[in-house]
This record gives structure tokens, C-alpha cells and sequence, in this order.
């Protein structure tokens, strides 16, 4: 939650009264002790160091195993030392948070924060009965493990009390909790083994756990590495057959931009379009902060950014930081954008398009994650077409080649969905419009079957125009179209059929005549007859519904002179 500026100079100030004040009194309180071991005091103080600069990543969330040294300081040195150490410790993990300019205060409110956490857990130990610098093994384990618990425990509720003042929500227990009590029994026999190795070798116990401790985070990282590494495999082999899965262009398309930004957790999701024809590039989805928003870019802007090497070169590029990409032109990512990843969508040897993903961190692509989403991209690609092809035999078997309205047979299984919903109390009312074109017969022997064609789509455009979403049009077969009303009465389909009628009696039709000689254009005008039914007022089958519609355009307007509209 982004913080005003006020609030944030109310952090720094509060932390630079605050701290003086509350290091000073612990120093009066607690004073150190006057035969400091210098050498050891740095010692622990760079252990503390490299602790902090190599934290251990447990599921991609860093863990700083500072307690074991704070535990050896305190016990050696007393709270104002392990405070004064551990606020020093913490300047790699301030570091690492990779604050934006917005989030400074976090600075001083850490600091703070482990300043409370330290002296809870030290002044408990003392209140409870803790000495510093005993070597009764009983005793400082005893007060050591109490040490640590506390040190657990106030860190928790400082988390939480924390997220609560900072409007942020975190849940009360989480697997990171659980790993945090781990560490916290790693860190005691550890805290406990540096302070007495400390007294009997002085600084070279740094060096004999030092380094074993330095070898135990890297492999615990290989290892943690390893697992995310195989978990997001099997994620991304699992997301790759759901889109292979998928029929529907628009849904594959719905699924990459819906699963990539979990996988991966990134910021920004850009999908470039490039066409074929021209290689015009647009953008054709956009993702930005969690959700899809629309992004309207031009071909220029697109061409001279940040894709033009992969343009040029069909090549993926990994930009780390901002500076290597960011150009004086108009910028059309995020405002604090860090790492970029630009990857080209190829099919059948021809890029077309381009994936761009964006993050506010450094150096935030790793190579596994981009051999995974390269991996993904061809997965998508090929789903991608196969949707499309899928589509378009879809398309051929359910529409009509000349008009593109559905066709009968689509039709058929339609109604008898639409009758099933009806049934079902899905919908009110079911109504059904048949048209059938006057005197066609007449317009292909005076100008040709061309001429006839150019009627029929010039009908098909004029319905498709009038009834937009409220039903749905198909070529029942030669020159009659039917059109099925969901929610509409007979009354009201009665006056759409009418509304129809005068519309295609009022528009003139232009034809390209084969049968005139010198005569490339001709305009006509046509007319129409109609009939209309409705169930359940006519019949509650699909097929009687049909043919009573059929029956009244017959019946009740072509036999009454044509050009009329007749109900069932």
C-alpha cells in the first residue's frame, strides 16, 4: 500500500528519536562489558555480515539465520552489543529489499522493529534469570533455548502488528512461520556451539563454523533451487496439456494471460500481435498489477522500443535493469519496470508475434524460468493453432459458405436447445421468424445466379444488421432464412418480423447482372414474405415449430399476395 509523504517522514523522524534514545538507555541499563575481545566482537560482526548478504530461499522466501549469532553476541557481550551487531547484521537484508524510492520508510521502520525484537528477547532472558559470559552448559542452554523462543515469538508479533499499523494483511500462520520455527531450532545448538567455541578459540571459531554454516546454506539453496525448479516443470507440463486442451482461440488466449503471471510473478504481461500480411504490430493483451487492462500502442512505439533486436533477429533478449533498455522515446511499461524479458511467438518458421514480461526487480530472470516460459510459448503456439483450426472447420460445418450465417443443420440443434431451455424455465418465451425471399426464382433467370448470390448475402448483412444480438439468424435453405427469438412473444416477434419486412422492401440491393451485356452494376429492389410462431402459445416441439412457421409464411403470406408478414 503505497504510503504519503508525510507518513514517511513521520517514520524517519520517530526513528531518529527513538533510536539514540533507546540505544543510549540500554546502555545504561545494560552496559557492556569493559574487557571487550575486540577481535572476536568483528568476527561475529562479519559472520553476522555474510549471514545477512546470503540468506537462505525457501520457496522463493529469503530466510536471514541471524539468530545464531545474535544469540552467540548476547551471550558473550549482553543486549546493548548484540542490539548495536544486529543493527549493523541487517544493512545486507535493507539492501537486498531492493526498496523503490515510495518505500524508503521501511528502512527505519525495520530498524526499529529488530530493535524491539532484540531487546525483548534480551531482557527477558535477564529478568528470568539469565547470566552473560557463563559457561554452565546447563544454564545457557537452558536460558538459550528462552532466548530464542522469544526472539520467535516477538518477531511474529511484531510482523503482525506491523502489517496491521501499515494497512497490509498477512495471515495469522503460513508455511514461511513454519519454516521460521525450524530455523529457530537450527539456531540454537548453532548460537550456543559459536559462543563456547568462541571462548575456548576466540575469533577462530569464526572460520570452524563460519564456513561449515556458509557450505549448509548453499546446499540448502541448491536443494530449495532444485525443488522450485522441478515443482514449476511439472506446473508448466501440466499448464502446457490444459492448453492443448482447449478448442477456442479466445480461451487458450485467456488461459496464458490468466496462468503466466502466477507462475512466474511478474508485474507486466504484454501479447504483440504481428500480422502476417503487412507486420503491423499491435497489442493484443496486456496485463499490468494483477489484472488485464486494454493498452493502446502504436506500431511505431512498438517497432523503435525495446523489441526491435527481436524483431530484427527473431531472438529472445533479457534486459536485467532498467538502464539497458529504457530509451528517450515514449515508454509504454510500467513506470518502475526493472528486468524485461522479451521472447518472439514463431509458427511454421515465422514470428508472429512477440511475449514481453516485465518486472520491478533486478536481475529477476533466472535461465531456468526462461527455457520454462520458452518451453510454454511453443506449448501456446501450437495450441494456439490447433484452436484456430478447430475453429475454422467448426465455422465451415456450421455456417453457411456464401452468407456466413449458420447453416440448417446448426440450426436444427439449436432449437432443440433452446425448446430443452424453455422447458426448463431458462427462458420466458420462444419465438420463431421464417423469411423467405418474393420472386428469386425470377431475379436468377433475368440476371443470372451471380445476381441471386449478391441478394442472398445483401439479405444475410441486412438481418445480421437488424437483429444483432437478440437471436440468431441462419440460411434455412435456397433463398429462406429463419431467425429464433429466446424471451420474445408472438407479439413481439410479430413486430420484428414486420420492422424486417419494411426494411428489406425500402433498401435498394446492388447485383453485378451476368445475363446483361455492358452492364457491370444494377440496383434492385426485393421484397419478402414472413411467417411467425411461438411456444408454447403454438406448440411446445422444435420441429412443429418450424413448421408452423413455414406454414404461416406459406399460408397466411405469399398465398395472400406476398410481401406480408403472417402469424401461426
Amino acid at each position: 500500500m503505497k504510503k504519503s509523504f508525510a507518513f514517511q517522514m513521520m517514520i524517519f523522524i520517530a526513528w531518529i528519536v527513538f533510536m539514540p534514545i533507546s540505544i543510549y538507555t540500554v546502555y545504561r541499563a545494560f552496559p557492556p562489558p569493559t574487557d571487550i575481545d575486540w577481535s572476536l566482537l568483528i568476527g561475529f560482526t562479519v559472520l553476522g555480515l555474510l549471514t545477512s548478504t546470503y540468506p537462505v530461499v525457501i520457496n522463493g522466501t529469503p530466510f536471514f539465520l541471524l539468530q545464531w549469532v545474535s544469540l552467540a553476541v548476547f551471550l558473550k557481550f549482553g543486549l546493548y552489543i548484540e542490539i548495536i551487531v544486529f543493527q549493523i547484521s541487517i544493512i545486507p537484508f535493507l539492501y537486498r529489499l531492493k526498496l523503490t524510492r515510495q518505500s524508503l520508510y521501511r528502512i527505519p521502520w525495520n530498524s526499529m522493529m529488530f530493535f524491539l525484537i532484540s531487546f525483548f528477547s534480551g531482557y527477558i532472558y535477564l529478568k528470568f534469570g539469565g547470566n552473560i559470559h557463563s559457561l554452565d552448559h546447563l544454564h545457557i542452554i537452558g536460558y538459550g533455548l528462552l532466548y530464542i523462543v522469544i526472539n520467535i515469538i516477538a518477531n511474529q508479533v511484531f510482523l503482525q502488528l506491523s502489517a496491521l499499523l501499515l494497512g497490509n494483511k498477512l495471515p495469522l500462520f503460513t508455511i514461511d512461520d513454519a519454516w521460521d520455527y525450524v530455523i529457530g531450532c537450527f539456531a540454537l545448538p548453532m548460537g550456543l556451539s559459536l559462543y563456547i567455541l568462541g571462548e575456548y578459540a576466540g575469533v577462530i571459531s569464526i572460520v570452524l563454523l563460519g564456513i561449515p554454516f556458509y557450505m549448509m546454506t548453499q546446499l540448502l539453496q541448491l536443494y530449495s533451487i532444485s525443488s522450485k525448479i522441478n515443482k514449476e516443470l511439472s506446473e508448466a507440463a501440466h499448464f502446457g496439456h490444459q492448453l492443448a486442451d482447449q478448442l477456442e482461440s479466445e480461451e487458450t488466449l485467456d488461459l496464458f494471460m490468466e496462468r503466466i503471471p502466477k507462475m512466474v510473478e511478474i508485474d507486466g504481461l504484454y501479447m504483440i500481435d504481428r500480422r502476417k500480411q503487412t507486420g503491423s504490430l499491435s497489442v493484443l493483451r496486456a496485463y499490468e498489477n494483477g489484472q488485464e487492462i486494454l493498452k493502446n500502442v502504436t506500431h511505431k512505439e512498438l517497432s523503435e522500443s525495446l523489441l526491435k533486436h527481436t524483431l530484427l533477429t527473431e531472438e529472445k533478449v533479457i534486459f536485467s535493469k532498467r538502464s539497458e533498455w529504457l530509451l528517450p522515446s515514449r515508454n509504454y511499461l510500467l513506470p518502475d519496470s526493472q528486468s524485461v524479458l522479451v521472447l518472439p511467438l514463431s509458427r511454421n518458421q515465422y514470428m508472429e508475434g512477440v511475449l514481453l514480461l516485465t518486472s520491478k526487480k533486478k536481475n529477476f530472470f533466472k535461465e531456468y524460468q526462461v527455457k520454462m516460459l520458452e518451453l510454454i510459448c511453443s506449448y501456446f503456439a501450437v495450441s494456439l493453432e490447433k484452436a484456430r483450426y478447430v475453429e475454422k472447420t467448426r465455422h465451415s460445418s456450421e455456417r453457411c459458405g456464401l452468407t456466413g450465417l449458420y447453416n440448417y443443420r446448426y440450426f436444427d440443434e439449436y432449437l432443440t436447445k433452446m425448446m430443452q431451455d424453455l422447458k426448463n424455465h431458462n427462458i420466458s418465451n420462444l419465438s420463431l421468424i421464417m423469411l423467405d425471399i418474393d420472386y428469386f426464382k425470377r431475379i436468377n433467370d433475368s440476371y443470372g445466379h451471380q445476381s441471386g448470390n449478391d441478394i442472398l448475402c445483401g439479405i444475410a448483412d441486412t438481418l445480421r444488421r437488424e437483429i444483432g444480438g437478440q437471436g440468431t439468424l441462419a440460411r434455412y435453405g435456397g433463398e429462406e432464412f429463419v431467425i429464433l427469438l429466446p424471451n420474445y412473444s408472438k407479439d413481439a416477434a410479430l413486430n420484428i418480423a414486420e420492422h424486417l419486412r419494411q426494411t428489406i422492401e425500402a433498401q435498394p440491393f446492388e447485383i453485378s447482372p451476368d445475363l446483361m451485356e455492358n452492364v457491370n452494376h444494377l440496383v434492385v429492389r426485393v421484397t419478402a414474405s414472413i411467417g411467425v410462431s411461438s411456444a408454447f402459445e403454438d406448440t411446445d416441439e422444435g420441429t412443429t415449430l418450424l413448421r408452423n412457421a413455414d406454414h404461416a409464411m406459406y399460408i397466411g403470406a405469399k398465398q395472400q399476395g406476398r410481401n406480408r408478414v403472417a402469424g401461426f
